[in-house]
């Protein structure tokens, strides 16, 4: 009897080990050409040159080449030449996609420059245009609006970042496909309104930072477990609640206190390391925390790497932070707004993840697919965005 319920558990195992052996190859084969945060930015700036209101674009030539399939000699690269040759398409396309006007008139555009301009991801198509309103300034204290349509059709990650620079009015906006339109008057400074938008950017971005959730739950998946000095995928279930949900919050206020102290120091200037250090170091802690997971009793303490690793990762999100536009009038603000964003995601993420961890503690599924299976699959996805993020393999793009 015994001899059956072993080789009936072998069989199990086998499965469980193939399943995942066929999800490995699935994510490998197909996230060659992933990033771990896919979203793009465009740059929307209203300012005054010689008493003139003037508009200026920027948008990133990989996301024009989406539209326009501007890389004609498929050499996975988009010049400015190839720009060039569709600069007339490339205007339409625009002034189609940004208008500006009030309730009752639409502004005209009267282009002005055309440039390229480099921005840390890539090269940009930079246009700037006079901005012709009748009252215009007394309408950017009263109501011009904002229409934005640009990319969203390509990349539903895509946001605008809206940055209103007059001499006696700053504000700014963030534009996504849910919110394409920014109403430009001094009530889009407000405290509440400051606060609401970076709130929802940071709950926003630990979900579609897929580096930064795979980190956080390759730190979790063992808390339902009792180490001993067994392998990993021997070691029994917890049986109490409480003693999962600490170890649960342990990590998760390490991670959280970590990143915020580096998130601060970032924003208020006092570090700024590069985003070329800090983002492969990101991806090399996602392969840390998973391959961690497989070292049994020999394995670091999971809130110590939470901790350690959290600083690099608020870096991360401070370098999201800076290019969200942060209104330098209220930068606690936006700060606060926007780490609390991050922390409301993460703990939606531990509430949907929690549940359903405890309820599979018991079966070899959770040891050899969830913890073996799952720690080993993040750990190449986090492989993968290190060797894109250093500029090795490019054939990974």
């Amino acid at each position: 009897m015994q001899s059956e319920e072993v080789k009936m558990s072998s069989n199990i195992r086998n499965i469980c080990v193939s399943l995942w052996a066929f999800f490995l190859l699935l994510v490998a084969t197909s996230c060659g050409t992933a990033e771990a945060h896919s979203s793009s930015n465009s740059y929307i700036t209203f300012s005054t040159q010689n008493k003139s209101s003037v508009l200026r674009a920027d948008i990133n030539l990989r996301d024009i080449d989406l539209v326009f399939d501007l890389d004609q000699n498929k050499d996975g690269k988009v010049s400015w030449g190839e720009t060039l040759a569709k600069t007339a398409e490339i205007k339409a396309w625009l002034e189609q996609g940004i208008q500006v006007g009030t309730t009752s008139q639409k502004c005209s555009l009267e282009q002005l420059d055309t440039k390229a301009s480099e921005h840390a991801d890539g090269i940009y198509l930079s246009v700037e245009w006079i901005l012709a309103c009748n009252g215009a300034a007394e309408d950017w204290q009263t109501g011009l609006t904002l229409k934005y349509g640009l990319i969203f059709d390509q990349d539903n990650l895509h946001r605008a970042l809206v940055k209103i620079d007059l001499p006696n009015f700053q504000s700014s906006a963030i534009l996504s496909p849910d919110r394409p339109e920014a109403a430009l008057t001094q009530a889009n400074g407000s405290i509440p309104h400051v606060l609401a938008q970076y709130l929802i950017e940071g709950v926003w971005h630990i979900w579609i930072g897929i580096d930064h959730v795979l980190f956080l739950l390759s730190l979790l998946i063992l808390a339902f477990l009792e180490p001993t000095r067994k392998s990993v995928v021997q070691w029994p279930a917890v049986k109490n609640v409480k003693t999962a949900v600490l170890d649960v919050l342990t990590v998760v206020t390490a991670f959280t206190l970590a990143h915020s102290i580096t998130l601060g120091l970032t924003i208020f200037k006092w570090l700024e390391p590069s985003a070329d250090l800090i983002e492969p170091v990101i991806a090399l802690s996602v392969v840390a925390a998973a391959l961690n997971n497989l070292l049994g009793w020999a394995a670091l303490r999971r809130w110590q790497l939470a901790f350690a690793f959290g600083l690099v990762h608020g870096f991360g999100f401070a370098n999201v932070l800076i290019d969200l536009g942060l209104p330098s009038d209220q930068l606690a603000v936006a700060l606060g707004g926007f780490n609390l964003g991050v922390e409301l995601g993460q703990i939606a993420i531990v509430l949907v993840f929690l549940p359903l961890a405890w309820a599979l503690r018991h079966t070899i599924f959770y040891r050899w697919v969830v913890v073996v299976g799952g720690s080993m699959t993040i750990a190449v996805l986090g492989i993968i965005w290190t060797l894109q993020r250093t500029g090795n393999f490019f054939w990974l793009y």
